[in-house]
């Protein structure tokens, strides 16, 4: 499977000695550490079969992630998913805990499923370093935030930013779907529909009205999402569009939920502030591929080559060189992360075709922006 990187495990206790022999250790390790945050340290055993079904959406079924009916073990992986998080479980009786969680990641979105089946309590003091949009399929939970409760229904949504404090109490029947974005691609997306690099951290609200004109978009790209990942033969079964599936899921958010970057988003005309850096980013994504220089943006757009590099400093506060730069690396990660395992791709196939000639130094470049290796980024394809 190209695109999706789907994880089938996560155990280390006792609860999960009822085992299926036929998976291999380093077959569950392999698939688990495609979602990247999960610690496959403490993965030992496969998933046991569930109890009973709760309304699993479709895309997701096929990837289950870890059951447990320990509250302990449950902690370990939703505090890998959201941050440090304390549970506290109130069974009544008629339902015990049981936690269930699915997951099916792309890129940088990750789409996951988790419900403990009772009442629960999430403590979360320091959100992780990304963006949670969390959806209550059905019944109601509650958060607390700054100093604030909201109620949380099919028709609001929490919206978590890094490091966010909250407390998220679920009645009983009341699963979570959630939408994980990690940080980085959600602030290089703002900064290409900004055009120009954050000047702050960005920060949505915390609720989110799912009931908004604007919430059909975000519906839409959720099912279009969905779609791919379940359809056998989709596009992104084949390796296709993982980017723009992407790209389209964050973008959505960013214009429907609000933030501290609202009014400039909705005030920028186009993608960028000058012409000349407007028509230089133009020239550079359909060019990318090829070699680009100074004389070439300036030949292109017909600008002077010290307009261009006075836009890129005050509209992006970088260089042209260094942007290129960045794009050409985006496309590797893609590439990379996109590779089916039977293509064959190497991480020097990647560098080379988006220009990056001296692997040693590409390879450091790599490290810097996303903070792992290429050779790592492929493994989890």
């Amino acid at each position: 499977m190209a695109d999706i990187a789907i994880a089938n495990a996560l155990s280390g206790s006792r609860n999960f000695l009822a085992t299926n022999p036929q998976w291999g250790h380093s077959e569950r390790v392999a698939r688990l550490s495609r979602l990247g945050f999960i610690n496959v340290d403490r993965t030992r055993l496969p998933v046991r079969r569930r109890i009973r079904s709760r309304g699993i959406p479709n895309a997701l079924q096929p990837h289950p992630v870890a059951y447990t009916e320990s509250v302990a073990e449950a902690e370990v992986l939703t505090s890998q998913f959201l941050g440090p998080t304390l549970l506290d479980a109130h069974p009544d009786g008629v339902d015990v805990f049981q936690a269930t969680f699915h997951a099916v990641r792309l890129i940088d979105v990750t789409m996951a499923y988790i419900d403990y089946c009772c009442a629960t309590t999430m403590q979360v003091p320091h959100a992780a370093d990304c963006y949670t949009v969390h959806m209550t399929t059905s019944g109601q939970a509650a958060v607390t935030t700054q100093g604030r409760r909201y109620e949380i229904t099919p028709f609001f949504a929490l919206v978590v930013s890094p490091g966010m404090d909250y407390v998220l109490e679920c009645e009983r029947d009341s699963p979570q779907l959630i939408i994980r974005i990690e940080t980085a691609a959600m602030e290089r997306q703002l900064s290409r529909m900004l055009g120009r690099s954050l000047s702050e951290p960005l920060r949505f609200d915390p609720v989110g009205d799912l009931t908004a004109d604007g919430a059909i978009r975000w519906n839409g790209a959720l099912q279009i999402f969905s779609s791919e990942v379940a359809s056998p033969h989709s596009l992104i079964h084949r390796g296709i569009g993982g980017s723009s599936m992407e790209e389209l899921i964050v973008s959505t958010l960013l214009y429907l939920q609000p933030h501290n970057y609202t009014m400039r988003l909705n005030s920028v005309p186009v993608r960028s502030g000058r012409p000349a850096v407007r028509r230089s980013l133009d020239y550079i994504e359909q060019h990318l591929a090829e070699p680009i220089s100074l004389t070439d943006l300036a030949e292109a757009v017909g600008m002077s080559t010290r307009s261009i590099q006075q836009g890129f400093k005050e509209d992006l506060q970088t260089t042209p060189v260094n942007y290129i730069r960045d794009r050409r690396l985006d496309r590797v990660r893609t590439m990379l992360m996109e590779a089916g395992p039977g293509e064959g791709l190497t991480v020097t196939d990647a560098a080379e075709t988006w220009g990056f000639t001296h692997l040693g130094n590409f390879a450091g470049l790599y490290r810097r922006r996303f903070g792992e290796s290429p050779s790592a980024t492929l493994r989890r394809a």
